[in-house]
């Protein structure tokens, strides 16, 4: 180990030197205050050991801003909270869906489409006047998992299967656009090849404009998994009744109470709300 430097485990398993400014960069994007960042900045430098995994650093970051900056917490977990969506039974394809709703499209999920030589299925099919979109979901339970070039071949041969037809979807026209998106990220690999053959990935921090994290903050469309205000258990309730969306909790009263939440929970979790996906004016 080289002196003076500290090296993290990432959550693939690789390790890489601790970097206090992509620890700030986070919190930056999160919203923070320049107090509070420098405070948990300074506050891990100080406790971090050799061989830490990038998640117990996460998780202390984590706990300190919920201590100095309760509502900003819940927009800095955004995305555990969407790999979180997959143990509570919420189908990836589905949230997916929902961004390009928020986005002008209507959308369907969870369709057969015939191609030139087979049929396929399609996770999620978006369209408008102008633009006909079809989006494989590729959901991984596990952070450090990344979508490969297998992936983005068989995808990439999907759509070139499919281009050449026509649906009706709104009017008859052909496929503009093909996706493969991710709520992880992609081997350098994947990426390559989608550069050099124009096959479209979104994940979460790819490309640099545009990516999930992106689509996510322009939407306003952050899981329920992501409020700091509710418990586990109260969430999964709540997404059983079809509350998933933080901004349903505002539209769900009924829902809310026949969770057994109190007066002071369902306060406090809509004023997270507003303060995570304002109200549209």
């Amino acid at each position: 180990m080289n002196a003076g430097k500290i090296f993290i485990v990432k959550n693939n398993g690789t390790r890489e030197e601790f970097s206090t400014s992509k620890l700030l960069d986070s919190l930056t994007k999160a919203g923070a205050s320049v107090e509070v960042r420098e405070k948990i900045a300074n506050h891990v430098a100080r406790e971090i050991e050799d061989g830490m995994s990038t998640t117990a650093i996460y998780r202390h970051a984590f706990e300190l801003l919920h201590k100095f900056e309760k509502p900003v917490a819940a927009r800095y977990s955004l995305k555990r909270a969407v790999a979180d969506l997959g143990p509570s039974g919420f189908p990836f394809e589905k949230f997916v869906a929902e961004i390009f709703k928020a986005k002008g499209f209507e959308t369907l999920t969870d369709q057969t489409v015939m191609g030139v030589c087979v049929s396929h299925e399609i996770d999620v099919v978006a369209w408008n006047e102008n633009k006909l979109i079809m989006a494989e979901a590729k959901f991984h339970n596990e952070l450090g998992m990344k979508s490969d070039l297998k992936v983005a071949l068989y995808v990439k041969a999907r759509y070139d299967d499919l281009k050449d037809r026509e649906f009706l979807y709104g009017p008859r026209r052909r496929l503009d656009e093909g996706l493969l998106i991710t709520n992880t990220n992609f081997t350098e690999k994947a990426i390559v090849y989608s550069e050099c053959t124009g096959a479209k990935l979104i994940g979460w921090n790819y490309p640099k404009v545009g990516n999930l994290h992106d689509m996510i903050e322009d939407t306003g469309l952050h899981p329920i998994t992501c409020l700091t205000t509710l418990s586990g258990m109260e969430k999964r309730n709540l997404m059983e009744k079809g509350v998933v969306l933080c901004r349903n909790i505002r539209e769900s009263g009924a829902a809310l109470t026949a969770a057994g939440l109190s007066r002071d929970t369902i306060d406090n979790a809509v004023k997270e709300s507003n303060f995570l996906c304002p109200p549209i004016t």
